[in-house]
C-alpha cells in the first residue's frame, strides 16, 4: 500500500566544514522528527564518515535515513547521490578520496569536519579537503553513483554558484540523472525559466547547515517504503508512485 514519505533528502552535519557544529546526527535526526519528516539523508561534501551514525540515529527518532554524500566534481558541480545502504556511500567515497584536491583541512579558516556517532559523541576529526572538488567529471559520477546503486541528483540547479546550469550552461544531453534539485528559496516557476525539460523529475530539500533549517523545504514521495528502488519509481512516476516537491516554507 502506498503512503506519503516526507522526505529532506539534503542536509549537512558537522562533518561538512561549511555547517554548524550543532548538527550532529543525533541532533539532526531529533529536529527532522519533530518537524515530521519521515525521510532524510545526511549528504556531507564529498565524504560518507557521519552517515552510517545518521542512519543509526534517524533509526532511534522512528524516522528513516538514506546513506548520501554530496559530490563535487571536477567541473565544481554539486551532485547528490543517495543509497540505500552506507556501505554503498563508502565505496563512493572511496573512489572521492583518491580524487581529491591534495592538501589538510585547516579549521581555522575552512571550518572543522567533526566525525560523531548517533549518541552526540566526537569520534574523530577529517583532515581532508571536503570542501574542494574531485577529480571527477559530471557524468563520471553520475556513472559511479549508478554503478553503486543509488540516485544522482543535481543540486540546487537554480543558483549560480555550483549548479550544473551555472557551471556548464546547461544539462548535458545523456546526462543519466534520476532528478534535479530546486533550492529551498526558488520558486516551481524556475523550472521553465531554467528551460529544464518538462519529463525531468524536480525535488525540493533544505540544503540545511543549521537545525532550525532542517525541513525547510521537502518532497512528499507517494511510495511504499522510503527506499531508493521505491523513490526511483516515484521519480519516473511508475507503478502509481509520484514525487511531490513542496513548496518552501517562509523563513
Amino acid at each position: 500500500m502506498l503512503r506519503a514519505f516526507s522526505a529532506d533528502l539534503h542536509i549537512h552535519s558537522c562533518l561538512s566544514p561549511c555547517s554548524c557544529l550543532d548538527m550532529s546526527p543525533l541532533r539532526i535526526a531529533r529536529e527532522a522528527a519533530r518537524k515530521g519528516l519521515d525521510i532524510i539523508a545526511v549528504t556531507d561534501h564529498n565524504s560518507a564518515e557521519n552517515s552510517r551514525a545518521a542512519i543509526a540515529a534517524a533509526a532511534n527518532a522512528g524516522i528513516a535515513a538514506l546513506a548520501g554524500i554530496e559530490i563535487c566534481t571536477a567541473e565544481d558541480v554539486h551532485l547528490l547521490a543517495l543509497f540505500d545502504k552506507w556501505e554503498q556511500a563508502v565505496a563512493v567515497q572511496s573512489v572521492l578520496y583518491e580524487r581529491l584536491q591534495p592538501g589538510v583541512n585547516d579549521p581555522d579558516t575552512i571550518g572543522m569536519q567533526v566525525i560523531a556517532d548517533e549518541f552526540d559523541e566526537v569520534t574523530g576529526m577529517s583532515d581532508r579537503l571536503l570542501i574542494g572538488s574531485a577529480r571527477l567529471s559530471v557524468d563520471e559520477a553520475v556513472d559511479l553513483v549508478h554503478q553503486n546503486g543509488g540516485l544522482a541528483i543535481a543540486c540546487h540547479v537554480d543558483r549560480e554558484a555550483f549548479g550544473i546550469i551555472g557551471q556548464l550552461g546547461f544539462i548535458p544531453p545523456g546526462l543519466a540523472l534520476d532528478a534535479v534539485e530546486l533550492s529551498y528559496w526558488a520558486a516551481m516557476e524556475a523550472a521553465r525559466r531554467l528551460g529544464l525539460n518538462a519529463s525531468m523529475p524536480i525535488i525540493r530539500s533544505s540544503d540545511a547547515h543549521r537545525p532550525e533549517d532542517i525541513g525547510r523545504a521537502s518532497t512528499v514521495f507517494h511510495i511504499e517504503s522510503p527506499t531508493i528502488s521505491e523513490i526511483r519509481l516515484a521519480l519516473r512516476r511508475e507503478c502509481g508512485r509520484r514525487a511531490e516537491p513542496i513548496q518552501p516554507i517562509k523563513q
